[in-house]
């Protein structure tokens, strides 16, 4: 299978509204941004993405938050992006925050085809107890909240159970790749 596009609308292309997708970098370093500014171009809308964070207000990943395409974020940090904040406690996108750790091993789990782990991140935290707001309404009540986490101990040491990450989509930022997708 050749995995060459010629161009980022036509890596792009085939991402539909209601597709997931997991984003690379961190803060602003290593950002697709030439693939995110294709896919706002394409207009797909009612995203799912996972990502460290959001990137900040007009950058990255900000940019298709504020044209109002992304409807769930599963990252680590929300940081100084106003409009994120903002569109997190008004309602308008649900946000699962998870520690950085256990995100980067979220998608890697999901990646290698593992259903699920157990990691004492977390424990004796609102991310095991649950009660975290995933979603707030219009008047700033939590109208979604994190589910407990089931527990297991390990060596006298408590764990909680996480869950790999797979998405439909990942955009990655790469200075070549080949026609397998070795970036």
């Amino acid at each position: 299978m050749d995995k060459v596009s010629q161009s980022a609308a036509d890596a792009v292309g085939d991402i539909p509204d209601h597709a997931s997708l997991a984003v690379g970098g961190f803060g602003l370093c290593g950002v697709p941004n030439e693939l995110i500014d294709a896919l706002l171009r394409l207009g797909s809308g009612a995203l799912s993405v996972v990502s460290n964070n959001c990137g900040l207000d007009g950058e990255g990943l900000g940019r298709l938050l504020a044209a109002g395409r992304i409807v769930r974020v599963t990252g680590s940090y929300i940081g100084r992006n106003k409009e994120f904040a903002r569109r997190y406690l008004g309602g308008e996108v649900e946000v699962e925050l998870v520690p950085q750790g256990t995100l980067a091993e979220r998608l890697r789990a999901g990646g290698c085809g593992i259903p699920a782990f157990y990691t004492p991140a977390g424990v004796g935290s609102l991310v095991a107890d649950g009660g975290l707001p995933w979603r707030y309404g219009p008047d700033g009540e939590v109208v979604k909240a994190s589910p407990a986490k089931e527990t297991r101990v390990f060596d006298g040491r408590e764990h909680i159970l996480e869950f790999g990450i797979t998405t439909d989509f990942a955009l990655v930022r790469a200075a070549r790749g080949d026609r397998h997708g070795n970036l």
